[in-house]
């Protein structure tokens, strides 16, 4: 196998790995799927901030 069939091979692999993307259209939508996990990630760690303030609340009013 020559250098332009390994060439055309790859290029055809990745063609078919991004699914008709562009490759700056594979990079934007990576970006956007990495901000919205780490919007999650803040959320859920925001949400567990509350329910551990709850829990410190609950526990100094039975303590006394």
């Amino acid at each position: 196998m020559s250098d332009k069939d390994t060439d055309l091979n790859a290029d055809r692999m990745l063609e078919a790995a991004l699914g008709g993307m562009t490759q700056h259209e594979a990079l934007i939508q990576a970006s956007l799927a990495d901000t919205a996990d780490i919007a999650g990630r803040a959320a859920a760690a925001a949400k567990n901030r509350e329910r551990a303030l709850k829990l410190l609340e609950a526990i100094e009013k039975s303590m006394g």
